[in-house]
């Protein structure tokens, strides 16, 4: 599980007294912990992993904006903060897929779903989120969903 790894993350960098990845990795046990308290009101996912990966990829997302923004302004110290935060993030998500291996991916999933047209975009955009959450950006996997039913 996520939560195992990011707990002893957690104690090994205690141990090595990394103190910039104590502060992300407990920012990250507070935004799951936050997550967890949302959940209690709603459904909650199944999968304890998928709504970890949830949360982490939404923070990737808030850090890589940030730093895009950072950079604009000219601050540059600021956005290797934000780099570094997004470091420790990206090392607790499963390995990105290629544009070439989503593609694939996809045009699998297309396949699979019997979509024909942009009105099945919804069934393989589900398909796309229960068997690559994580594993690719949603935002661009709807572009090449579409892309793969035009």
């Amino acid at each position: 599980m996520i939560r195992d790894e990011l707990k002893t993350g957690l104690v090994d960098s205690m141990k090595a007294k990394d103190s910039t990845r104590v502060a992300a990795i407990r920012l990250i046990q507070a935004a799951i912990k936050n997550r967890d308290i949302e959940a209690r009101t709603g459904g909650a996912p199944a999968d304890d992993d998928v709504l970890v990966m949830e949360v982490l990829g939404k923070m990737a997302k808030q850090r890589r904006e940030s730093i895009e923004m950072f950079e604009k302004g000219n601050r540059p110290e600021l956005a290797a903060a934000e780099q570094a935060e997004l470091a420790v993030i990206e090392s607790f998500l499963p390995k990105q897929m290629s544009e070439d291996e989503a593609k694939a991916a996809i045009a699998a999933l297309v396949t699979e779903a019997g979509a024909t047209s942009v009105k099945d975009m919804g069934a393989v955009m589900a398909l796309v989120k229960a068997r690559l959450q994580g594993q690719i950006d949603m935002s661009k996997a709807s572009g090449m969903v579409k892309a793969a039913l035009s």
